[in-house]
């Protein structure tokens, strides 16, 4: 199999860490290619002898590493539901409610990989990883951190980070992202879960049919031949915004957790093959489903968890031949709360803090040509509006997306870095950004590089 640089530079930089600590995540953007590198590394490590385990949390998961070992050469069996039993392989694929079950019939492991490695806080999954605390464990995730936005640390000790969404964005391995969005749901007061809004609460919002007319008008304005998966609610609210569009025409399933394995597999080929051109869903699409094929994310759900938007808008992010963009429709207010996609982002083990539903990355709307910019910009950076100094009323409707272009907000903020002339001024910006204390010398050293090359 042929592994593209930044993901040889992955292995290797994973495997420097496991020198020194027992558990490493990885970190890398949706669709960068984490099963290839698992795939990669259980490889390298059969052929030296060692007994490896692959350990997910959906049947799809399981079926699609399968065909990723067949490909790499790789023998294994399978630890899972509606799987045969074959544990003596040197690679077990596990499906994790069923591994932690089955543990002392399983010979135990030298190599634990953990797709989706954000869940490793979970009740199972702690189970199993206790029970092996002399093995290496290996994490993989394009968010590393948990739902909540509270960090990894207690289960990994080392955190490889991969190259961001932009850089694989600007070097072809992922599809540039087109976003619209409009003003977000008013959520004031809104009942939360743990850290999220409560569901049952969001339904009473977000399952009303003008907003269902809206995300199906702007589909068909937008890109009406699109195959795209709408994020919902609730299984009541996927069902109604499959209802909806399906009476303007255009073909749509729902699926959810509790659909029969045969019935799923069955409408996911569809999809692929183009009979069927939106699927609506709810917690099902948003984590580790291989849909190269999606090409429009349709946001029906309000979250504040940073965590969950970002796996929700890889899924529409990854590269496919013919594919030209990816799009994504934001009924829901995300990329107000979280930024666009492509927004740079320093991971930490540690996690992140943030109050409950409140916005990380604001941006509003010009009163003039409804372009959406970042909240501090005092002019638009479309049109060139100036905004008053105290904004007014703007009359707000469902249904006006507007187009973000995410190039002029992250070449803006590049500007912002080139602008601030000494120390003081980086380390505001790096205050305002959350970044790590590293940076402001990080960027001194590199202009004094470049400064140097300039006088030889």
């Amino acid at each position: 199999m042929h592994l593209r640089p930044y993901q040889v530079e992955l292995i290797n930089n994973a495997r420097r860490a496991l020198r020194v600590h027992r558990r490493v995540l990885i970190q890398l953007p949706t669709g960068g290619g984490k099963t290839v590198i698992a795939a990669t590394m259980m490889h390298g490590s059969v052929a030296k002898g060692l007994r490896c385990w692959f350990v997910v949390h959906r049947r799809e998961l399981v079926e699609q590493t399968a065909r990723t070992l067949e490909t790499v050469g790789v023998p294994h069996g399978f630890c899972a539901a509606g799987f045969p039993v074959q544990y003596k392989k040197p690679v077990t694929l596990c499906g994790v409610q069923t591994l932690v079950n089955r543990l002392d019939k399983l010979p135990p492991p030298d190599l634990i990989i953990w797709d989706e490695a954000h869940h490793c806080a979970a009740g199972t999954w702690k189970r199993v990883r206790d029970a092996y605390p002399d093995a290496y464990h290996v994490g993989l995730t394009a968010t590393p951190e948990r739902l909540d936005g509270k960090g990894l640390s207690d289960a990994f000790a080392a955190l490889v980070p991969g190259p961001s969404t932009a850089w694989l964005i600007d070097n072809g391995f992922l599809t540039k992202p087109r976003i619209w969005t409009q003003p977000a749901p008013d959520l004031e007061g809104m009942k939360m879960r743990g850290a999220d809004y409560d569901p049952s609460a969001l339904a009473t919002v977000m399952d009303a049919p003008h907003l269902l007319g809206d995300a199906v008008d702007h589909y068909q304005r937008i890109c009406p031949h699109a195959q795209a998966v709408v994020f919902c609610v609730s299984v009541a609210h996927a069902l109604h915004t499959r209802d909806a569009f399906r009476a303007a025409g255009v073909s749509a399933e729902e699926l959810d957790g509790q659909a029969k394995p045969h019935h799923r597999k069955s409408i996911v080929a569809k999809f692929r093959r183009g009979e069927i051109k939106v699927l609506t869903s709810v917690d099902l699409f948003g984590e580790g489903f291989d849909l190269p094929e999606l090409e429009c994310a349709i946001l029906l759900r309000p979250t504040a968890s940073l965590g969950l938007y970002m796996q929700q808008v890889g899924r529409a992010l990854r590269a496919a031949p013919g594919k030209q963009c990816a799009y994504i429709l934001d009924h829901a207010g995300n990329v107000a709360r979280h930024g666009p996609p492509d927004a740079e982002r320093d991971w930490s083990l540690d996690g992140r803090k943030r109050k409950r539903g409140k916005a990380e990355a604001p941006t509003k709307i010009c009163p003039s040509c409804f372009g959406a910019v970042h909240a501090a910009s005092t002019s638009c950076l479309h049109c060139g509006h100036v905004f008053a100094a105290t904004p007014r009323e703007i009359d707000k409707r469902h249904g006006d997306l507007v187009e973000i272009d995410t190039a002029i907000l992250r070449a803006r903020r590049r500007q912002e870095v080139a602008k601030a002339k000494d120390r003081e001024a980086l380390e505001a910006i790096a205050r305002e950004r959350g970044y790590k204390p590293g940076w402001v010398d990080y960027v001194l050293n590199a202009r004094r590089g470049r400064d140097h090359a300039g006088a030889a």
